[in-house]
């Protein structure tokens, strides 16, 4: 063998070997993601459940329901019941069983008399507030022990509401107090303490002991009440955000705080029926119901905003209810404004709102359970207290007029104090604003000029992306693609060569990725996938963490020098290692202006140096690549 052909035998070796290793990768995380996506249950299959909901349909001729009630008795040797008295229009049955069971059951005959068979889970207060208070016990003072109230309300106890402040109740007071109202309040009851005494209620419903008088057991209920409705100005106690509505006490949780998504679903269909406007549900778990959804639709298109809080489990994965569609997912803030470290966050985020944390809790008058019930006042911490201010300012919403829910959602989230660089959508559109949400609300139709001005308050004059509550920033984007087209342009004057689709794809995906689709959330989807898809070269090193500092490793020249080595010498494929080359080159130079933070060398000139640096780097590689090949 001469010796050039034994140097084009290894060069082919080369060649296939880089083939092979490309291959394997490619085939390696096709597999995973596509394992991910077929795998992943998330909520939707997670909970914990010890009945079975039977809904029965309703065309089911009566003769033929008890029959098949019969049936069912005998053959897995339980007794059905309704659900609770109010269940009996609607047909919905629960039985003893397990998953083994669920699936005997959907398989037999007995299936097609029956619109939904599935678990019945129970949904629970979040974990923080389980078999335990949280905070500071407080006895009411007498005036001259009082601290001095901040100008407002001659509540004593007002000036240590720092909620009350951040939200800025005060300017929203001055338009509307949410008189005509009424919010259902479906938790674990309400008891009507002192400060709760002035507060005006309709009659509610006791889904758990089948009763009319709907009273806590458990304190939970009491306290998110006072957030939305306790009296104001009476000097006692606490403040209410809209103190004039009216409350509706739905009790679907026991005194242990759990209670079942039947249960939960009849109250919000009750709520529907009775003329509630605003729906607070400060409960939540894992387990997906279709009885749920429909309830939850069924109020929606009866006009209600249903609320929900996000969770206290720190994950990115929002609890049920708050993640179902047509609920407003709120996630929890402390009194410094940052989410409270308990808080879940991502998909199922619309909004964030106080909910408390060691530095300072919310504080509203409740029961004790352990001394029969008697009032106390409690700060308490959690999502659970977060959502009630979303459903109080709501209610103020509504009192102006405006009553569609969709519309009642658009005010809270252009009204929000956004929150740049959330790349895990910690706060939805971001911080409840009260002052400015009603102020919206009572301007009436949003125009074309508020829109612009909340575009224009919000820093996002420039064209941006908003996706389910995430903002994403087009314009640097933009300027990072058509830079690395630029360079590739400049180039070709030099070293001719002929566009194609490995050079494109190189160019996006080292300048900006797919990165429209970085904050792009799925209905109970990872969210990982997408964000990796709309992540550039450099910013792979720091997509899974959500934040929007590189990490340096990916934002330099070490990876376009990795794929030089593997593509170079692929006719077609070392293309995609020049142009992702080119738009890493350009990604990092409109970093540098735009945003130069970098990990461990801060977001200052530093930063700035490095990404420059690396950028010259990425472009003088290619131009050697380019001609070392017009010399080859």
């Amino acid at each position: 063998m001469s010796y050039r052909s034994e140097q084009q035998a290894k060069s082919h070796d080369r060649l296939y070997m880089r083939k092979f290793i490309i291959s394997c990768l490619f085939i390696i995380g096709l597999s995973a993601a596509l394992f991910t996506f077929i795998n992943f249950q998330g909520l939707a299959a997670k909970g914990n459940f010890e009945t079975i909901v039977l809904d029965f349909k309703q065309t089911l001729p009566q003769q033929v329901l008890q029959q098949d009630l019969q049936e069912i008795a005998q053959k897995y040797n339980v007794t059905p019941q309704l659900d609770n008295k109010l269940a009996e229009k609607d047909r919905v049955y629960v039985i003893k069983g397990d998953r083994q069971r669920l699936k005997e059951l959907r398989k037999s005959k007995l299936a097609s008399a029956m619109d939904i068979i599935e678990p019945n889970y129970i949904y629970k207060l979040p974990k923080e507030l389980q078999g335990s208070w949280l905070g500071e016990l407080l006895q009411p003072k007498t005036d001259d022990e009082a601290t001095p109230a901040l100008k407002g309300p001659n509540d004593p106890f007002y000036s240590k509401q720092w909620n009350l402040h951040n939200i800025g109740i005060m300017g929203a007071w001055d338009k509307t107090k949410g008189k005509g109202i009424t919010v259902a309040v479906i938790d674990t009851g309400i008891t009507r303490v002192r400060d709760l005494v002035e507060t005006k209620f309709v009659p509610g419903y006791d889904f758990v002991n089948d009763r009319v008088e709907a009273t806590d057991d458990f304190g939970h209920g009491t306290h998110v009440a006072g957030t939305i409705a306790q009296a104001t100005n009476n000097g006692y106690g606490v403040a209410g955000i809209a103190y004039e509505a009216s409350l509706m006490p739905l009790k679907v949780l026991n005194e242990y705080g759990g209670g079942t998504v039947a249960d939960i679903a009849e109250a919000i269909k009750f709520a529907a029926d009775k003329g509630a406007k605003v729906i607070n549900m400060s409960l939540g778990g894992g387990g997906e119901s279709q009885l749920m959804k429909q309830a939850i639709d069924y109020a929606h298109q009866k006009g209600a905003v249903i609320i929900a809080a996000a969770g206290n489990e720190n994950q990115n994965s929002v609890s049920y209810p708050a993640r179902y569609p047509h609920v407003i997912g709120v996630s929890a803030l402390g009194p410094d404004g940052e989410r409270a470290s308990y808080s879940n966050y991502g998909a199922g985020i619309d909004i964030s709102a106080p909910g408390g944390s060691e530095a300072g809790q919310i504080l509203q008058e409740t029961i004790d359970p352990e001394n029969n019930g008697a009032g106390v006042f409690r700060a308490f911490q959690g999502t659970s207290m977060a959502a009630p201010h979303v459903a109080g300012v709501a209610a103020l919403i509504e009192a102006t007029g405006v009553t569609d829910p969709d519309e009642v959602l658009n005010i809270l989230k252009q009204s929000s104090r956004v929150v740049k660089d959330d790349g895990l959508n910690y706060y939805g559109a971001g911080q409840l604003n009260a002052d400015a949400a009603v102020q919206r609300a009572d301007q009436g139709q949003i125009s074309f000029q508020d829109f612009f001005r909340w575009l224009r308050d919000s820093g996002y004059l420039n064209p941006g992306f908003w996706i389910d509550g995430g903002v994403i920033a087009l314009v640097p984007k933009l300027l990072m693609v058509f830079g690395s087209y630029l360079l590739a342009w400049f180039l070709r004057v030099y070293f001719p060569f002929t566009w194609s689709w490995t050079l494109f794809s190189g160019l996006t995906a080292g300048s900006s990725g797919l990165f429209f689709l970085k904050g792009f959330y799925i209905f109970d989807l990872p969210q990982w996938p997408f964000r990796l898809l709309g992540s550039s070269i450099p910013e792979l090193g720091n997509a899974l963490q959500g934040t929007y500092a590189f990490n340096p490793l990916f934002a330099s020249v070490l990876i376009p020098i990795v794929l030089m080595g593997l593509l170079l010498g692929h006719p077609n494929w070392k293309w995609f290692a020049i142009g992702s080359s080119l738009g890493i080159a350009s990604c990092l130079a409109v970093s540098a202006v735009v945003h130069p933070d970098v990990w461990g060398l801060g977001s200052g000139n530093l930063s700035r140096l490095f990404l420059i640096a690396n950028a010259l780097l990425c472009y003088g590689l290619v131009r050697l690549s380019l001609k070392n090949e017009e010399v080859a």
